[in-house]
């Protein structure tokens, strides 16, 4: 079926970016200075994260449709944004940006969530077969969210820039087209990135 098809090739991915990003017990390098990098190659990986983490939003609603897991899991959402705002500390990034957009982003992914949940009622035929394993589907969150914590940090002058709208709206539709999301997805990418570009 799709949705295990996808949970194997994410956590396939998952396991082997562990492997290659896999250090000592180092301290995390600050971000390169943003300003050396363009604009489109600053945001484009926020929108290409945002994607990845919206995968798993799938793989999420599997494990817990027909079960008695909420949707909303305020000590899981607090949880992930007190680790991101520590992992921002840790490499001298922002905090409070860093959480702002990680609230879009878990919004978007509940976005998906409840898309699947009405769906899969309307259609038991396309619910799925198997149930994800919950604890697998988080590491692999957690290891999208720290590459998307980096990428906020190394984005920080395309964020503040007044051209960030044009071209994170540019860079969420080519990641659109890459990856043929569908209309709901779509949707939740959009819901994703508002707080990425400083107001």
């Amino acid at each position: 079926m799709r949705i295990a098809t996808r949970s194997r090739r994410l956590l396939t991915a998952g396991a082997l970016a562990a492997v290659l990003l896999a250090g000592g017990g180092t301290a995390a390098a600050a971000p390169a200075p943003s300003a050396s990098v363009g604009p489109y190659a600053q945001l484009h990986p926020l929108a290409d994260l945002s994607a990845q983490r919206l995968a798993t939003a799938d793989l999420v609603a599997a494990a817990k449709y027909g079960t008695d897991s909420p949707i909303d899991a305020p000590a899981r959402e607090r949880q992930v944004l007190d680790a991101v705002a520590g992992q921002a500390k840790e490499i001298g990034a922002d905090p409070e940006a860093t959480v702002r957009i990680f609230r879009d982003q878990i919004e978007a992914n509940k976005v998906v969530q409840r898309g699947l949940f009405r769906r899969w009622d309307a259609d038991p035929s396309q619910a799925p077969k198997e149930r994800p394993d919950l604890a697998e589907v988080r590491k692999e969150i957690n290891r999208v969210n720290g590459e998307l914590v980096r990428g906020i940090a190394e984005s920080s002058a395309a964020r503040t820039a007044p051209y960030c709208g044009g071209v994170l709206t540019a860079a969420a539709v080519q990641v659109r087209h890459v990856n043929r999301l569908d209309a709901l997805h779509s949707v939740a990418l959009g819901r994703a990135l508002p707080s990425v570009c400083a107001r």
